[in-house]
């Protein structure tokens, strides 16, 4: 039971899928609708399931490439656990249906086109069209991050109110802009996989010259666009965390671009995963305050 659960889990890539839903959250926080709790629950969980059928088809499309990496060969399907055949995409296309009309069911039209655009983006437009195509691939591919917040954002929004908040906007934008260097300093701790796979990442096809200030200033521009919501009136809990988690991807962007290698890329990695999630629990302890004092 446990195997097949883990199997599961690494099939539907749940821990991408889980900072995905986690985004979807914020922006339902965001929005300041009246969607109650156990139908953000539902939303959430629709993301969830929406983003694993993009994963799914992602790792499917993928397992030739995935045997070729150390991090990735032991996949199921790159390491014939799992036997490829159609009944695969039909598996996974069921539950990208059931998905979308869950999300429909709680979260209207706008929002459930959105978690399909965010699919889309991850399973099609990244995977088959960009990823061994362009060094912009996950420049590109990090729409599919930002769609899930929109999506929340949209399903949650007031009646009287924009159809998407600013705030969630501005959320958007700096999910999309920290999804390169999160995969860019994985990249450039685990180089040679990416080069046996001939994916095209920023640190692969360039010097640290180049990918090093790349990643940095892309830090920078995230950062600063992390503290934007607090003009919009976000309060300063979300503040607090924005600012200490901002700080810290910050020193650890710039700590690689001095000094490259793996364990600066694997801290600047390790950063970028705090840094979300930080932002994230900002935004639900500053929403958790306020109906305090409402």
């Amino acid at each position: 039971m446990q195997a097949a659960l883990t199997m599961t889990a690494s099939i539907l890539k749940l821990r991408i899928g889980s900072f995905v839903a986690l985004a979807a959250l914020v922006g339902i926080l965001v929005a300041g609708g009246p969607m109650g709790a156990l139908e953000a629950a539902v939303f959430t969980l629709a993301v969830l399931g929406a983003s694993g059928a993009a994963g799914a088809f992602n790792q499917y499309l993928e397992r030739d490439t995935d045997r070729l990496m150390a991090r990735t060969f032991n996949r199921p399907f790159a390491s014939g656990r799992l036997k490829a055949g159609p009944v695969w995409p039909v598996t996974f296309s069921a539950l990208l249906a059931a998905s979308l009309l869950m999300a429909w069911s709680v979260g209207g039209t706008l929002a459930t086109v959105l978690v399909f655009l965010g699919s889309l983006t991850y399973a099609l437009v990244y995977t088959v069209w960009l990823k061994r195509r362009t060094v912009w691939n996950v420049v590109i591919g990090g729409a599919a991050g930002s769609f899930a917040l929109l999506a929340g954002a949209a399903a949650a929004a007031d009646p009287v109110g924009p159809v998407i908040s600013p705030e969630a906007l501005v959320l958007a934008g700096v999910l999309f802009l920290w999804t390169p260097p999160h995969f860019w300093a994985l990249a450039a701790a685990r180089g040679e996989d990416y080069r046996r796979a001939g994916i095209p990442m920023l640190p692969v096809v360039t010097e640290p010259e180049v990918w090093g200030p790349t990643i940095f200033l892309h830090v920078a521009a995230l950062v600063g666009l992390s503290l934007l919501p607090l003009a919009l009136g976000l309060g300063w809990i979300y503040g607090i965390f924005a600012l200490a988690a901002g700080a810290w991807f910050l020193i650890a962007a710039w700590a690689l671009m001095r000094a490259p290698g793996k364990r600066t890329a694997m801290a600047c990695f390790r950063a970028s995963l705090v840094h979300f999630a930080a932002l994230a629990t900002g935004v639900i302890l500053q929403g958790a305050f306020d109906r305090l004092l409402a």
